[in-house]
Order: C-alpha cells, then structure tokens, then sequence
C-alpha cells in the first residue's frame, strides 16, 4: 500500500531533474590523464572551505572562483593524499598518481555547466504528473550559483557557460512550487540547516518529504532529519521514478501501473 503521510517531493537539480555535471568531471579527466574521480575526491576533501563550496554559499563571485577552484584542484599535495584514501576506502588498487596538475577551473566548470543544461525526461515528466495530481508540493533543493553577482558578468561568459537565461533559467524555476537555492540561502547540502530552511519555507516538517538526489552525503544527512530518500544514479532516473511511484501512490511514468 502507498504511503499517504507525504506531503512534499524535494528534487536536487544538478544529476536528478537536469544531467549530472559529474559526466564533465569525468570526461575532464580522460582528457588530462588524471585518475577517475581524482577530482571529486578533491572538491569534496576541501569541505566547507573550499571554492566549490564557497562558491555554492554565494561567497566567491565568478572570476574569483573560477581562479580558486583551478588552484584547489591542482594541488597534488592534499589531492594524492585524499585520493589513496578513497581508493583504499573503496579497496582498490590505487593507480599512479599525479606529480604536477594544472586544473583550468573555467575550462571545467563551463564544461560542467554545459553539461548539466540538459533536462531528464523521466524527472520532467514525473514533475509534471506530481503537479497535475495537486496533493504535493513541490521543491528543488540546490546547492547552485545564482545569486546575483555584485559585478555583472559579461554576455560572453554567460554565452560560455550556457547561462544565457541565468545560472537558473525561469524555465527550470517554474516547475517548481518553491526554489532552494544555495547561494541565495547561504547554506548548501549536507548541512542540516538548509533542509531545515527548505521545510520552514513550506509549512512541512521533514518526515513529510520525500527527497531525490545524486550524492549519497547529502541523501544520507536528509534521512538523518527523517526524511524518505531516493538515489539517483547517473543513468538511473527511471528506476528513481518508479521508486517514487510506491512512495506516493502516483503514476508518473508513461505506461506505468500501481
């Protein structure tokens, strides 16, 4: 039987409702020759302080960030260490590591943006079935970059980043009852506080949500607040979908049956 105590479906964006910017991550490396998910152990290992993260709190504009996280991801100091301990985590063998790296942080991130302006079929649809039943509302939970910046960023930049319509376009907003931003909110996933504030926003508490997203983290710090959580893996919207299905009692697939 489904369950009926739900009364909101938070989505993260990046990697759920749009593709994920960890393909270019990953296609950046194959190019440079540096070991897969080198440098995603980096930007994570950097925690709160780095540039990622402080780029999505909106406390690092553009052009500042795009020089800080070139500069984070290139040292090999901290990121050779960080990676023996993922591959030991992950018992693996631990390839041959990278002496010298000089990470572009514009190249990189324009390809993560271009990447991710993608939208997903089944989320999309799935959103738009959520939306015409009317019992739930619905939220995107973001760890994003579109605060507004104190210097305008220039049309080639924004045209270089597939940001002609904002770093969120209003396409995007408009599926959604209500956008969590992280860099509008200045707190991102997994830090409690930003569930909390989502929840607030809309006169839910969190074991009334049901939440999606990529990154196990950041699943795993909603489901310690109560809330229901789903993994999206790169390619495993569908499934995602169908999970949600039983979650809230909903056909939301083409074709799908309760």
């Amino acid at each position: 039987m489904a369950e009926v105590r739900f009364k909101a479906v938070i989505f993260d964006i990046g990697g759920v409702v749009v593709r994920s910017p960890f393909i270019a991550i990953a296609r950046y490396e194959r190019e440079h020759q540096i070991p897969e998910n080198y440098l995603n152990c980096s930007i994570v290992a950097r925690g709160s302080q780095g540039a990622w993260q402080k780029f999505e709190r909106g406390e690092l504009e553009l052009f500042p960030f795009y020089e800080a996280f070139g500069k984070d991801l290139s040292d090999t100091v901290n990121g050779n260490i960080w990676y023996q301990a993922y591959c030991e985590r992950k018992g693996v063998s631990c390839p041959r590591l990278p002496e010298d790296l000089h990470v572009n942080g514009r190249k990189l991130f324009g390809m993560m943006m271009r990447e991710s302006s993608e939208y997903d079929p089944h989320i999309r649809e799935a959103i738009r079935r959520i939306r015409a039943a009317g019992n739930h509302r619905i939220i995107a939970l973001t760890n994003n970059f579109s605060r507004t910046p104190t210097t305008p960023i220039p049309p080639s930049e924004l045209e270089f980043l597939g940001w002609q319509d904002g770093a969120v376009s209003n396409k995007l907003k408009s599926l959604f009852d209500d956008f969590c931003d992280s860099s509008a909110l200045g707190t991102r996933k997994p830090e409690h506080r930003f569930y909390l504030l989502a929840c607030e926003r809309n006169g839910i508490k969190p074991n009334e949500a049901v939440f999606l997203d990529d990154i196990g983290l950041n699943l795993k710090a909603a489901k310690e607040l109560g809330m229901e959580t789903i993994q999206v893996p790169i390619g495993g919207t569908l499934a995602a979908v169908k999970t949600l299905e039983g979650k809230l009692g909903l056909v939301l697939t083409s074709g799908g049956k309760l």
